[in-house]
């Protein structure tokens, strides 16, 4: 199957250079080339590519834009941002937007080919900055949560996580902190809800990942 591609760039110079060698690549066609956002939208409505390379920073309708335009009209069109920058700024939103590539003008042609045939196939592919920064930002977001979700219990529900995750269990809790065993475990279930966790086991793990406690 020939896998239909429409290039959007307005820099003709990049245009020129993706036809050179996709052209030779007789699995992939390239079925159109538009300068910005607003021209892709009405391309792919009528040449109905199967992936779109977009640029982001394009007169009219930038890539972001468009590929969140894209997802929502037509969800079968896959986005790969081809673009000169490497940030956060541009990455993130490009991904938010719904790109499931993301690579760099510089890269090699077989690499870009690759990219092409991965994505078809319903693949994701992210260039090394990219996904650094994606794992980068994830592992933020998680921290955040926990930190959020932290604020939420009590001094004593801190106690007892405390004595959770020293591995003790509702009874010696009980007879540490003066307080019934009832109490101990309505406390247990209340920091489980609140932590967003499955078990005590968990509650011990998120204590010790998050240095809450000198043991």
């Amino acid at each position: 199957m020939t896998i239909k591609v429409l290039l959007v760039d307005d820099h003709q110079v990049v245009i020129q250079g993706l036809k050179f060698f996709l052209n030779t690549q007789s699995e992939i066609e390239i079925v159109g080339e538009v300068n910005n956002g607003k021209k892709a939208l009405e391309a792919i409505e009528q040449l109905k590519p199967h992936i779109v390379l977009m640029d982001l920073v394009m007169p009219v309708m930038d890539g972001v834009e468009t590929t969140r335009k894209i997802k929502e009209l037509y969800p079968g069109v896959k986005v790969i941002v081809l673009t000169s920058f490497s940030d956060k700024n541009h990455i993130l939103p490009a991904l938010r937007a719904g790109a499931v590539a993301y690579q760099l003008k510089d890269i090699d042609p077989d690499e870009l080919v690759k990219t092409i045939y991965s994505v078809f196939r319903g693949e994701n592919q992210l260039h090394p900055i990219a996904t650094n920064l994606l794992l980068s930002h994830m592992t933020n977001e998680v921290k955040i949560a926990d930190e959020l979700n932290l604020a939420t219990l009590s001094p004593r529900e801190m106690e007892v996580l405390h004595q959770i995750s020293l591995g003790k269990n509702n009874k010696q809790i009980s007879a540490q902190l003066c307080i019934t065993e009832k109490t101990v475990k309505t406390h247990v279930s209340s920091i489980l809800s609140k932590l967003e966790l499955d078990d005590r086991t968990q509650a011990a793990i998120f204590a010790l990942k998050n240095n809450l406690f000198d043991h």
